[in-house]
């Protein structure tokens, strides 16, 4: 292995751990979250407060995945590449998928995907990590990475 790392083999990441720690590990915090908030206000007003954000989580996704959609129709309209709108899109699903799981770290964690800002604040943080192919064919790499080298040179062919 260590031989192929040399010459540029990354062997591929297994997400099996961090999404068994993940599905492990945010159920167990949100139920604690949910028991101190309930030991402050109640059991009822906790669960009428979850409640209350996924009703207005799933409002607040319908109405910017519209808006969203319009900005995706007006781009396409002018001829150019939608990928912030594209990334957006991805970020309001996510926010609502946040939303609709019930607890309060989710909720928030929903809201900053569903905000105007902090989604186009994270749009552009991951349109900086892809590559991106400009309609003039050109290949514009992710901050890090290096352009690939072009040597220029003639040549003439000599026949025997």
């Amino acid at each position: 292995m260590a031989i192929l790392m040399r010459f540029g083999y990354v062997a591929p990441m297994n997400p099996f751990p961090m999404l068994l720690l993940l599905f492990l590990l945010v159920p167990l915090v949100e139920i604690y979250v949910m028991i101190q908030v309930g030991g402050v206000i109640g059991a009822l007003p906790t669960v009428l407060l979850v409640v209350l954000t996924a009703v207005a989580g799933a409002a607040l996704a319908r109405y910017q995945g519209l808006a969203t959609l319009q900005r995706l129709q007006a781009t396409l309209a002018r001829g150019e590449t939608p990928a912030i709108e594209m990334f957006e899109g991805v970020l309001l699903l996510v926010g609502a998928l946040l939303l609709l799981t019930p607890g309060f770290i989710t909720d928030l964690l929903g809201f900053v995907c569903l905000i105007p800002v902090t989604r186009k604040a994270l749009a552009f943080r991951l349109l900086k990590r892809v590559t991106v192919v400009t309609p003039a064919g050109t290949k514009r790499n992710p901050p890090g990475e290096h352009q690939p080298r072009t040597i220029e040179g003639d040549y003439r062919r000599e026949d025997d």
